[in-house]
């Protein structure tokens, strides 16, 4: 695989790691945290793969070779993909505190 083929790989699993992360973030604001769940662990192998065509364009490059435009498009949809799952994962967590509040709440008020 040539250089470029690499990098749209790295656009692609990128903006499918982003796309799953999203939709979890879109399921655990039903509270449909199983869902949520399914689609970090989507956003997270599509991360992964991402991650290892990553390395392979690295291992390729030598040190002398001057990064274009387009690797450094490529290289930031795959980390931007591995921060915004990251953060996410976070927000999942305080929609599941919210929802246990949520419940507390509405247990509270019918007593």
């Amino acid at each position: 695989m040539n250089g470029e083929e690499i990098m749209m790989q790295l656009i692609l699993h990128g903006g499918n790691a982003r796309g799953a992360a999203y939709e979890a973030l879109d399921a655990a604001e039903e509270y449909d945290f199983t869902e949520a769940e399914k689609k970090l662990e989507e956003a997270h192998e599509e991360f992964v793969q991402g991650h290892k065509y990553q390395t392979e364009l690295i291992q390729g490059q030598s040190e002398s070779a001057t990064p274009s435009f387009f690797m450094i498009h490529a290289q930031d949809h795959i980390m931007t993909a591995q921060a915004e799952i990251q953060l996410i994962k976070r927000m999942v967590t305080q929609l599941q505190k919210t929802e246990s509040i949520e419940k507390r709440l509405e247990k509270l008020e019918k007593n």
